[in-house]
């Protein structure tokens, strides 16, 4: 994968912010051609730079309002169990993020449900199909503080902002 220049970094940006912005606009806004910024995307999703385009739905008005947050302690002399969890999670829909951490759990997973007994329901899965998982920590989300999965792109000069 090569180095980003200032226009991937500046596209990169742009399209973080907002997908549905014609090449057009986003060529305009970074002061590149059409066509230079339509190779550019191109590229950056070939490469792999830019993994999906998704719509960030309201969970509210889906009817699955609620987000918990799950540490979770899997077993130390099992070194298969976070592949093996990792593939499982991939095919929850309700298990949002998985991520592999350091500290008092090993792994921290952003859980979403219609409401706690739901969420209890697929507590009771998780633990019924990965046994390697030996306790669980669920945190209630009160309230959305801030949302997002932007990556910052700036050259380093940023810190702070």
């Amino acid at each position: 994968m090569e180095n980003l220049d200032r226009f991937d970094r500046d596209i990169l940006d742009i399209v973080q912010r907002n997908c549905q912005l014609t090449a057009e606009a986003i060529a305009e806004e970074v002061g590149l051609s059409t066509s230079a910024v339509q190779r550019r995307l191109k590229r950056l999703r070939e490469d792999g730079i830019i993994k999906a385009e998704i719509a960030v739905v309201d969970r509210k008005a889906t009817g699955t309002p609620m987000v918990f947050i799950v540490g979770m302690e899997i077993e130390r002399d099992n070194y298969d169990a976070l592949a093996k969890f990792r593939l499982w999670a991939e095919k929850q829909d309700h298990i949002q993020q998985v991520y592999y951490v350091t500290g008092a759990v090993d792994l921290i997973a952003i859980v979403t449900a219609r409401d706690v007994e739901h969420y209890d329901d697929i507590a009771a899965v998780i633990m019924a199909e990965n046994p390697q998982i030996r306790r669980m920590h669920t945190n209630v989300v009160l309230r959305d503080v801030k949302l997002g999965l932007l990556v910052p792109l700036a050259d380093g000069d940023d810190a702070g902002r």
